[in-house]
């Protein structure tokens, strides 16, 4: 029973209900305590939503993502059009896990030392395709950098599954292997 409860515990942290609230209420009182508080640490505590209204807020943001993806398709000869829809999709898809979690938490879990280089690449990838796009308008470097973006996004989302970017690892390299 301990462990059901301790599982549920963590359920209620991971999707931000009553749990990640009351630990926030006690850092808060700790940190009123020491006089010293972080911007993120103010900002989570004004932006406290209810459970309806993380999900609504996910729903929608997640929604407005993947349409924008999904209408980047229609505009795939024009790179310039299909990188900008492309990203700000991928943008509003990885904003709506902030509903859920939080934007620290969020923030956190990016910069978690499992996955640094995915997010490390996938934002950077990020930048190029809007700077290819933008700027440099040639539709051979949007187009790969899309390519890039879209590869470093599998593989960001790769890293919340556990044990799957080394799967897909084996399999990749057991597919390639020309060994005879």
């Amino acid at each position: 029973m301990d462990k059901m409860n301790q599982a549920l515990e963590k359920m209620k942290m991971l999707v931000g209900m009553e749990v990640e609230e009351e630990e926030e209420e006690r850092q808060a009182a700790s940190l009123e305590a020491n006089g010293s508080f972080s911007f993120m640490d103010d900002f989570n505590r004004s932006c406290s939503l209810s459970t309806k209204q993380r999900f609504n807020g996910f729903v929608i943001c997640f929604v407005a993502g993947l349409t924008c993806t999904l209408l980047s398709m229609l505009v795939f000869f024009n790179p310039v059009k299909f990188g900008i829809t492309f990203t700000f999709g991928n943008l509003l898809s990885l904003g709506s896990t902030a509903f859920l979690i939080g934007p620290k938490r969020q923030v956190t879990m990016m910069l978690d030392p499992v996955r640094i280089y995915a997010t490390a690449i996938y934002l950077a990838s990020i930048i190029i395709a809007l700077f290819c796009a933008l700027y440099v308008h040639n539709k051979l470097l949007t187009l790969l950098a899309i390519i890039l973006e879209f590869g470093a996004l599998i593989w960001y989302s790769l890293s919340y599954i556990p044990f799957a970017r080394s799967m897909v690892s084996k399999v990749m390299v057991s597919c390639f292997d020309t060994d005879f």
